[in-house]
């Protein structure tokens, strides 16, 4: 098992682009989870939703922000992890990932921070996230 990560307030996790979200992205994200909304891949059902396109899964854009936190913290020591979705992402999107460490408290010996996270395209936040991860204070 991994060490927890040293951090403290203030701390920014390293950030990641990705995209552009392909079509290919979302059905291979669909067969994963089992998600075939039409909304996922066929535009008229989409536009007909009042949509322009199809849309992205939300949990897709959650997986990807918690693969990439864990990348950082170690899943091991990730203790919680909430997520809100704000607008759709679409095919084309580009996904900018942030996060910053925010407080830590420790309670016991265990150091634990806080860490607002975020999913934007184009200065548009699409996600808000907090995750809860043991790290060893700096």
């Amino acid at each position: 098992m991994r060490q927890p990560i040293q951090a403290k307030v203030g701390d920014r996790v390293p950030e990641r682009v990705i995209g552009p979200v392909t079509q290919t992205d979302i059905v291979r994200f669909a067969g994963a989870g089992g998600d075939f909304n039409p909304l996922h891949h066929d535009p008229e059902f989409a536009r007909s939703s009042g949509f322009s396109g199809v849309i992205s899964m939300g949990q897709m854009q959650a997986g990807i922000l918690a693969g990439w936190l864990s990348d950082w913290v170690g899943v091991e020591h990730l203790r919680e992890y909430e997520v809100r979705f704000a607008v759709p992402v679409f095919l084309g999107d580009v996904l900018h990932l942030s996060g910053e460490v925010v407080e830590i408290t420790t309670r016991d010996g265990v150091s634990t921070a806080c860490i607002a996270l975020g999913v934007d395209r184009a200065g548009e936040t699409v996600v808000k996230a907090s995750a809860q991860a043991v790290v060893t204070a700096a």
